[in-house]
């Protein structure tokens, strides 16, 4: 394994863990820990920005890049995750199903034109 992959894993793995369980507690009304939950989803978020910047130095790239397929690809990210949660939260929390679950394979649709995206049609 190459260095810079095993740094991403373990960052990525430790800020992925962070930010759900920050997520989890700020959710939860259960656990009554929102202002914990909100502090340790920022902390695990920011050691997941860390990440990208420490690999794309790694990998001899600028640190970020804006140009307008760059926008739009983190605006499709951004909307396919918005609509997956809310298709998640009509299902669980709300009890609307059927409609529920048609959002959220909405979102996953969303998600998935990413792959084409990013990568490209060969």
């Amino acid at each position: 394994m190459k260095k810079k992959d095993f740094i991403t894993l373990i960052m990525s793995t430790t800020g992925g863990i962070l930010f759900a369980l920050g997520m989890c507690m700020a959710l939860l009304l259960e656990w009554g820990a929102m202002t914990q939950g909100i502090v340790i989803g920022i902390i695990g978020a920011v050691i997941l920005l860390i990440m990208v910047l420490i690999r794309r130095k790694m990998d001899g790239k600028p640190a970020i890049v804006f140009n307008g397929k760059a926008v739009g690809t983190t605006l499709l990210g951004v909307f396919g995750t918005i609509v997956l949660g809310v298709g998640m939260c009509m299902t669980m929390i709300w009890g609307m199903m059927i409609p529920g679950i048609i959002v959220g394979i909405v979102g996953i649709v969303a998600l998935l034109c990413l792959i084409p995206v990013i990568k490209g049609l060969k």
